[in-house]
């Protein structure tokens, strides 16, 4: 028996929308980078961009469990010395890009390198309902249903 290993004519994409209105981030960033890795499918070969195609809608609705919204912090650095500056999780979502919480918890969910840096071209985040994708014709999937751990009521 021999070990199957994935070529460019095996891998079939799929395109798929997930709705984050009310889903805890954690658990959806999972979901998303299992699907863009393509772990969910039997042909999964590690060194080959196989995963689905992910667009996320209603970011700006996503929950965050415990003190997170005003506890967990997003640093970055400018390039200047002292240049370092930070925002919360509740500061980003009230912001003007509130998609970034969801891209930052779904990149750091992957493995660093080149192959993960084009996985990541695969997800497109949106703060509202508008994703002008419909000519794709994605698939639902309802990450809500699947676990009821997954939502968290409006606090």
């Amino acid at each position: 028996m021999k070990t199957f290993s994935a070529t460019p004519a095996d891998i079939e994409k799929k395109w798929i929308i997930i709705d984050a209105e009310g889903v805890v981030l954690g658990r959806l960033a999972s979901i998303i980078a299992m699907r863009l890795r393509g772990k969910h499918k039997p042909t999964f070969t590690p060194h080959m961009d196989m995963g689905d195609n992910v667009i996320v809608i209603n970011a700006e609705k996503i929950q965050l469990t415990g003190k997170k919204r005003s506890d967990k912090i997003y640093y970055w650095h400018t390039g200047h010395p002292g240049g370092i500056k930070e925002r919360s999780a509740g500061q980003l979502l009230e912001g003007k890009f509130p998609e970034r919480v969801v891209t930052k918890a779904v990149q750091r969910m992957l493995p660093g390198g080149k192959l993960s840096r084009k996985q990541m071209t695969n997800l497109r985040v949106f703060a509202g309902t508008e994703h002008g994708m419909e000519a794709q014709k994605p698939e639902v999937l309802d990450v809500k249903a699947m676990n009821a751990k997954n939502t968290r009521s409006q606090s």
